[in-house]
Formats: structure tokens, sequence, C-alpha cells
């Protein structure tokens, strides 16, 4: 294949996935027009309609369908097999752009990151703090860290550490209001806990096999970090994922509760990564040094 076909095909790929001539042209330094005569030498060239026009969008035909997944496979392979033959000699080097949820980034990659940064001095890194879900392919990120469950999806997902819930309280608070020995003591005192009814439900095992209790409080927040921070203050009890802890445990600002009991849900920590691009120097030496700072958190 010539560099001009892996070219069309990655302008094809990329106006299938922007869906649109605009946004496709602005990612790849190119005119609308341009970008639309590009396409359209491809539909002369196979004899095929790969994309239906409309006034609002543009969407594939079933011809360009097939044609965005063989053109995926074969970009895909040939990023594989560059990165392949230069990643034995090739220093890690070039720009990062990563995506990762707020408790991420705070207690685990703000302390770390400075000793990836001196590992690979030629690799820049942008951090884009989020827990919203991002697109890696519109928004151009390399890396994007998600914890829990993964859907269905063509991204390639490493399992870099594996997490649990604990149910904690600061020793201020416990010295005001007592610690609760039973699950059903929490009734009595003020939970911290985010928003939606399943996150106020906290799950325990008991005789006839785990149930869930309902608790309450006076504070909710959709930032996990926060409930952390009003839990280290003393203002109640929260259940928060281990690694957010780790450090408030180990400084006494923090003490575990009801840990025979309590049921703590382990959760997967996937990076993420846009076919072909995970065996690129740069990506893959943050991967694995992402798995280091996990294993190390445990």
């Amino acid at each position: 294949m010539n560099g001009s076909a892996s070219a069309e095909m990655n302008a094809f790929v990329r106006v299938a996935e922007r869906g649109s001539f605009a946004a496709a042209a602005t990612d790849l330094g190119l005119t609308p027009s341009a970008l639309s005569k590009l396409v359209t030498r491809i539909e002369d060239r196979l004899g095929v309609r790969l994309l239906t026009r409309t006034t609002r969008k543009l969407a594939l035909t079933a011809e360009g369908e097939l044609f965005v997944a063989r053109s995926r496979d074969i970009l895909a392979s040939i990023e594989a097999a560059e990165a392949e033959v230069t990643a034995a000699s090739e220093r890690p080097r070039g720009h990062l752009r990563v995506s990762v949820g707020t408790a991420v980034a705070k207690q685990i990659l703000g302390p770390a990151l400075p000793l990836f940064l001196a590992d690979y001095p030629d690799i820049s890194v942008e951090m884009h703090v989020s827990d919203r879900q991002v697109d890696l392919v519109a928004e151009q990120i390399d890396v994007a860290i998600r914890s829990g469950a993964l859907g269905d999806s063509t991204l390639v997902a490493r399992k870099i550490g594996e997490a649990t819930r604990v149910i904690c309280a600061s020793p201020r608070y416990l010295e005001r209001h007592g610690s609760p020995q039973v699950p059903a003591d929490l009734l009595r005192h003020n939970c911290l806990t985010l928003p939606g009814p399943a996150w106020a439900q906290w799950p325990f095992h008991t005789h006839e096999g785990i149930n869930r209790l309902a608790v309450s409080g006076t504070f909710t927040s959709d930032n996990a970090d926060l409930l952390l921070d009003v839990a280290v203050a003393g203002l109640g009890i929260a259940r928060l994922a281990d690694f957010m802890i780790a450090r408030a445990l180990r400084e006494g600002a923090l003490v575990p509760l009801l840990a025979d009991s309590h049921v703590p849900e382990s959760f997967p920590i996937h990076a993420l990564t846009v076919p072909g691009r995970h065996r690129a120097p740069r990506i893959r030496a943050f991967v694995d040094f992402l798995a280091k700072q996990f294993g190390r958190s445990a």
C-alpha cells in the first residue's frame, strides 16, 4: 500500500467518525471542500457510494460501513507494525493527551506524574480531568482511565488495577458520635453519599445473604474527592474507593468501619486506547507506568 492510499483511508475514517466534513477537516488540517473531493475520488475509484450526504449530517452506506471497518483494521496494523519495529530502539517521545476522572487524577496521577515525566523527559503530557465519558477519537485522546465495568467498545482496554470500597470516618467524628458496631447503627449517623438512590444503598453480609441498607445524611456531592475532604473534616461517614483513602488511612485521618460485615464491591480500573495506537512507545510507557502506580496504591 502506498502512502496516498493510507492517507485516503485515514481521511475517510476521520469523516466517518466525526460525522461531518467540517469537523474532520479541522482535525486533518484540510478544507471541507478538499476533504469532500477526496471522498468522492475514493467513491469513483471503487465504483460505489460510501456516504449518504444530507444537509444535516453524513451517513455511511452499507459499503461505507464495510470500507471504514477494513480501513480501521489496515491503519491499526500499519501503526502497530511501525510501533513494534521502532519500540526496541526508540526512546518514548512526543505529546500525550490523557483523560482521567477527578479521583484518580488527584489521588494517584497528581503525586505520581512527576516521576513519569522525570523518567521520560521527551514526553509532554496534556491532562484532561473530568468525570464525563469522552470520545477518544473525536477529542484526540491517547489514553483514557476509567473505573467500573466497560460497555461494548472497539477501544483497546488494559486492566491496570482493581479497587474496592471502604466505609470510613474521621476519629473526630467518631469521638463525637460514637462508632457504629452493626450496620443498623448507620441509620442514626450522618452518612455522606454521591447523588442518586443507588449510592445510598450500602451492602452488607447478613444471614439471609447480601442486604442493602438505605443510609442518609446532610450532605451529598457528585464529586467523590469532596466527600473525602468533608469526611476527613469530621462531617460524617463515607463509603469511598480504597485508593482514594489510602493516604488518609495511613496517616490516621480516617479509620475503616464495619469491615467484617461490609461488602466492598471490587471494581476494575482500565486504561483505554484507540486500536493500533496502544503499541506506540509513548502510550505503552504511560500505561505500563499506570499499572505500576495502581499496584503501589493497593
